[in-house]
């Protein structure tokens, strides 16, 4: 059977056309036998920081404790029958008790309340003696997430130190497998945050080498971070439109990483990216043009795992200083998605750590 008059046509002129378009192809076009410019590897330089907690971090809090919204109190007027009671100090700081109305408790001691509650009281009962009893602490509290057994937001009720925060969380989480905790804990980069600010605790000191010198007292509203060794991510921060821990995987290069950050703010200062690699003890940094590979006049570069991509806005100060406050940013980032996990639900506010780009 013959072919039909167009398919023939289409055999015979075939060799024609492939010939006409090589021709028109300039040499300088695609070339299929050529491969790609590889990403290349990136060159730091090693950053020196200092990890040794002031003496004044190791001294326990002396002050008295003070009443806050939350805080459940057992309340009695001496040689009174019937005049026990629990309560609690309500979100606008006052306790609700007896005949006495509202009474302000938030920002008082104990005494300094019982002293108020008993002027309020002076009205319907003569010379009245009352006792408060702290039973429960709501309003002063800490954070400890990541891999511990029970993390969480824990009431800071008397003095606490860091090891003894991490035993109150049931310890380090361990593998059923090996009874280990070195793969699940990154001791390396976990972190105490106070006021928005990495304490300078090494846990590695602390916890493996018992080094009580970094064994600090807790303050209210600390968070205490110890992230999982194997997790395999690239922190993309700074003058990005979506901040993000992108998910490494074969290959990944900085531009990937910024295209899954929905790419960088309008304000960003591109000629000096900086990537961030190692400990919080040893860190080491590079800084990248982005600019020049965006435009093909420099070849992107690979990433790893752990690493932290931080975008400026404006020209780099001291390197030293710039990764300080990448950590700074990067930690308090976590902190605030972890936090926000950890609450779920809960009406409580979730975290209160100031989230700024340096």
């Amino acid at each position: 059977m013959f072919p039909s008059l167009p398919r023939l046509l289409a055999i015979l002129l075939w060799p024609l056309l492939v010939l006409s378009c090589t021709q028109d192809i300039p040499d300088s076009q695609f070339d299929a036998r050529k491969t790609p410019v590889a990403a290349r590897d990136l060159t730091f330089k090693n950053i020196n920081i200092r990890r040794t907690p002031d003496r004044s971090l190791l001294k326990a809090p002396d002050e008295t404790y003070i009443l806050g919204p939350g805080d459940i109190l057992e309340i009695e007027i001496a040689e009174v029958p019937g005049t026990l009671a629990r309560t609690f100090v309500m979100p606008d700081g006052m306790v609700y008790y007896n005949l006495a109305g509202g009474v302000h408790a938030e920002g008082l001691t104990q005494a300094q309340f019982g002293k108020k509650l008993e002027e309020a009281l002076s009205k319907d009962y003569t010379r009245p003696l009352v006792n408060v009893s702290l039973v429960e602490v709501h309003s002063r509290r800490f954070w400890i997430l990541g891999r511990v057994f029970k993390p969480g937001l824990y009431p800071l009720r008397q003095p606490t130190t860091l090891l003894e925060a991490v035993s109150q969380a049931g310890g380090l989480f361990t593998s059923r497998f090996s009874g280990t905790t070195e793969e699940l804990a990154d001791l390396s980069k976990s972190v105490v945050i106070r006021d928005g600010d990495i304490l300078p605790v090494d846990f590695e000191k602390l916890i493996r080498n018992g080094d009580t010198s970094h064994n600090i007292y807790l303050r209210h509203n600390d968070y205490i971070y110890l992230p999982s060794a194997t997790t395999s991510t690239v922190l993309v921060l700074g003058a990005v439109a979506a901040p993000q821990a992108v998910p490494h995987k074969d290959s990944l290069t900085l531009i990937d990483c910024i295209a899954q950050s929905k790419g960088p703010a309008k304000d960003a200062h591109l000629t000096e990216v900086v990537i961030v690699r190692g400990s919080l003890d040893k860190p080491a940094a590079s800084v990248v043009n982005l600019k020049a590979i965006l435009t093909g006049k420099e070849t992107n570069v690979l990433l790893q795992p752990g690493d932290i991509v931080w975008i400026p806005r404006r020209p780099l100060g001291l390197l030293e200083t710039t990764v300080k406050l990448i950590f700074q940013d990067a930690a308090r980032t976590v902190a605030v998605g972890e936090g926000a996990r950890a609450a779920g639900g809960n009406q409580d506010p979730v975290i209160t750590i100031p989230v700024t780009s340096p």
